[in-house]
Formats: C-alpha cells, sequence, structure tokens
C-alpha cells in the first residue's frame, strides 16, 4: 500500500476510518438471512466488481490495507507518547526545586561559587610545593592553622564549642525504611501419609462396610457317590465413624482491608493446617472420640521386632508377614527421617555408602518399595503396609471447607472469624495388610 507511510497520524486515523465504514458496508449487503455472508449480493464496489471471488478479493484487499494502517497509527502513536514522555522528563529537570537555581541546564545559578575543602587544599601553595617534592614528609595547610587558631580562641573566651544541637536520624531526619516484599515462612512438617492414601466419599456419618470373618474351605477329594466336602463363610459388619478436624482464628477488618496478601494467605493456611492434622491422625490417631484412629492404633495390625539384625532385614521381615499372614502385596514402608538416615548412612567394612556415594540423592526405596519419611510416629517405629484401595480407604466426608462469620459481639467490634473444617473416616478393611516394625526391640 503506497504511500501510507507517508500519512500523519491525524490522516492516517481519517482513513482508516473510512475503510472501515466501507468494510461495514460490505458485510451488511452480504450478509445473509441465515447469519451467513454471500458477496454475490454486493453491489458496492460497484459493475467493475462482481462474483463472490471478486468481491472477496477486494475485501482483503480493504482488510490489508487497514492492517498496515492500524500498524502505521501504532508507531505514530507511540512516538508521540515517546517525545511526551522525553518533554517530560525535560520538564522534571528543568523545575526540579535547587538553592540559587536559575542557571542554565536547570544548574544553580551560583554553582562553581563554592569550593570544597579539597578543592581549597590541592590550590594551596603548601600542597602544591609538597607534592613537587615527591610528597615527602608532612604538609600543614593553612586553613587548618586558621582552624585551630579559631578553636583555641574560642575556648579562651569561654565560649562553649561544639554546643550546637547535634543533627542525627535520631533527632534529624529519619531515613526511610521499606521492608521486602513477602514474609519468611516458619518451618513446619508438610503432609507425609494421606498422598498415597486411597480416596473415597461418603454421603453419611459413618463408613459401614462386611469384612469376611470365616472363610473355611472344605474342599477335597470325594469317591464315586461320596458326601460332598463342606466349606463355612461368615460376614461381620464394621464401621468406621466420620471426625471432624476444625481450624479458627479471628481477624480484624482493618487487617483484612489494609494488607491485601492476608486474605489469601489465611486460605492457604488453614487449610494446610487442617490437612497437616489430618496427616497425623490417620497415622497415630487415638480414636478416642472425637479423633479418628490411625493405622498403628488399628486392632489387628501385625508387628516385627527389629531383633539383633539391620534395621533393612526387620523391614523385610514385615514384607513377608504382609504377604503370608495377610495375604496382600506390601507397598510402601512409613520411616522416621532419622531412621531413614542410618539405613541411607549404611556402609559396607570398606567403607562403601550401601545406598549409593555422597555424590548421589540415592533412591528412597528400600526392597522395592517407595519409603514415605513420616514423622508423627517418632523415631524408632516403623510401618510396612498395602497402601491399596481393598485394604484401607481414607474416605471423605466433606472436603476442606472455610467460613467466615461473626462471633459474640464480633460484629460490634469490627472483627470476624475465619473457620474452616473437613469430615473424614479411616476404615481399615484388613488390618493384617499393615505390619508395625518395632525398631528398639
Amino acid at each position: 500500500m503506497a504511500g501510507i507511510k507517508d500519512l500523519s497520524l491525524k490522516q492516517a486515523e481519517e482513513k482508516l476510518a473510512t475503510i472501515q465504514d466501507e468494510m461495514g458496508k460490505v458485510l451488511t449487503e452480504a450478509k445473509a438471512d441465515d447469519g451467513s455472508l454471500d458477496f454475490n449480493k454486493v453491489t458496492f464496489f460497484g459493475d467493475n466488481v462482481k462474483g463472490s471471488v471478486a468481491v472477496a478479493e477486494k475485501f482483503k484487499q480493504k482488510d490489508a490495507e487497514a492492517n498496515e494502517l492500524g500498524e502505521h497509527i501504532d508507531t505514530l502513536r507511540g512516538a508521540e507518547k515517546a517525545a511526551q514522555n522525553y518533554e517530560a522528563r525535560e520538564k522534571g529537570l528543568r523545575n526540579f526545586p535547587l538553592p540559587g537555581a536559575g542557571g542554565q541546564g536547570g544548574l544553580p545559578a551560583n554553582q562553581g561559587q563554592f569550593k570544597s575543602i579539597g578543592e581549597q587544599a590541592i590550590e594551596t601553595k603548601q600542597f602544591k610545593d609538597w607534592i613537587g617534592n615527591g610528597c615527602h614528609g608532612h604538609v600543614v595547610l593553612p586553613f587548618e592553622k586558621a582552624l585551630a587558631s579559631d578553636y583555641l580562641a574560642r575556648g579562651a573566651r569561654g565560649e562553649t564549642i561544639g554546643s550546637k544541637a547535634l543533627m542525627s536520624t535520631t533527632s534529624g531526619f529519619a531515613p526511610e525504611s521499606i521492608r521486602m516484599p513477602g514474609f519468611v515462612e516458619m518451618p513446619t512438617r508438610p503432609v507425609q501419609l494421606i498422598d498415597i492414601l486411597p480416596v473415597n466419599r461418603t454421603s453419611k456419618d459413618v463408613v459401614k462396610y462386611m469384612e469376611e470373618t470365616t472363610r473355611t474351605h472344605g474342599a477335597g477329594a470325594t469317591a464315586e457317590g461320596g458326601t460332598y466336602k463342606e466349606s463355612a463363610f461368615a460376614f461381620t459388619e464394621r464401621t468406621s465413624d466420620v471426625r471432624k478436624i476444625t481450624d479458627s482464628i479471628p481477624v480484624t477488618d482493618e487487617q483484612f482491608e489494609d494488607v491485601p496478601l492476608i486474605e489469601g494467605y489465611i486460605n492457604n493456611r488453614l487449610p494446610f493446617g487442617i490437612r497437616q492434622e489430618l496427616d497425623r491422625q490417620v497415622g497415630v490417631g487415638t480414636g478416642t472420640a472425637p479423633e479418628l484412629r490411625g493405622i498403628f492404633n488399628t486392632p489387628g495390625i501385625l508387628t516385627q521386632a527389629k531383633g539383633a539384625g539391620p534395621v533393612m532385614d526387620a523391614f523385610f521381615k514385615a514384607m513377608t508377614k504382609v504377604r503370608v499372614n495377610g495375604r496382600a502385596m506390601p507397598t510402601h514402608h512409613l520411616i522416621h527421617p532419622l531412621d531413614w538416615q542410618e539405613i541411607r548412612l549404611t556402609r559396607t567394612a570398606d567403607g562403601v555408602y550401601i545406598f549409593g556415594a555422597p555424590t548421589e540423592a540415592g533412591p528412597e526405596r528400600l526392597w522395592g518399595l517407595g519409603v514415605v519419611q513420616y514423622e508423627p510416629m517418632g523415631q524408632g517405629r516403623g510401618m510396612t503396609g498395602s497402601f491399596l484401595a481393598p485394604y484401607i480407604e481414607l474416605v471423605e466426608r466433606r472436603g476442606v471447607d472455610i467460613q467466615v462469620g461473626y462471633v459474640n459481639a464480633q460484629f460490634a467490634e469490627g472483627k470476624r472469624t475465619v473457620r474452616g473444617d473437613i469430615r473424614e473416616a479411616l476404615p481399615v478393611y484388613r488390618p493384617s495388610a499393615f505390619s508395625e516394625v518395632d525398631l528398639q526391640n
């Protein structure tokens, strides 16, 4: 589109407006009843441009010209903005208030009338002679003598020297102090166990399930005409109560209004704290209402003592018990970080690290199973189990829910309470699919 780059901003804007208006008229003529475009209907371009192909080609040319005009306008507007920014900076420099301002370039009119101590020193005859002599010895400048004489004379007259009020940051102009953005988080235990638990949902306040408590297989060889062997099966109903974990914090209106990050901060901290407590209870919860019963306190789980062998051997023996007694396939070990440290640092008699050189991260696996470093059970305890849906589930009645409301006189006091809760149950369907490992005995 020759000539567009020669247009001024006003000319380009006017031309773009004209093209946009023309394109609008073409689209109005081409619009069919069903909303589609039929360029055969267009007469805007005159008798020389007819037919859908010719009209469409002409329309595309208009669109291309409009796009080029738009880019040209953006460039000119950017240049105008840059010019305005330049003027603003120049104006700011010229108008910057300085004592004695009025000289050229925004500089004080008295620029150069006053000399610093250093400038006065290097212009003295004594300093120049000292430089000429190779900077040997000591040089006494005349204004040093004058200052010393004045100091002694003022003392002789009984004047209090240094009696003027000291201007300092504490009694003068205090320096501005600006905090860095954000904050440094307090260290806290991460969620460790619930991430490997299968999750299910319930709409009730209790989880009920049937456990096969009798399974006697009587299958056997039978002679012709003999009596068939007989098996026995029986079930027992089990329950796991849904328990609630809660947390809350009162907050003033001003704290919410004046610190923008507080709302997001609380919305993050409360759910995390609730999940962290859930993570503790699913492991070591006592089961005494209203607390969940954790895996370690579930009746019927297996136990394995460390004995005289290495720590690693105890976990392998626990795996065997889960396979043989629980008839389940173990999937994970729960090990305290300090106990895992002892395992990770195990070396051969030659000093070679079994679980990898110190230059390597080393796998967090033991006997082929993933290791979950779990702290709430305390050092000296561990567990091997089959964390699969047939044997254990974290059943959710309601996930973490955050609410805001007024408690007691908070409405009149300008406060609100933010609270959160979660309702969960932990049915351990087959306790013998889990074995505690006692590393102290």
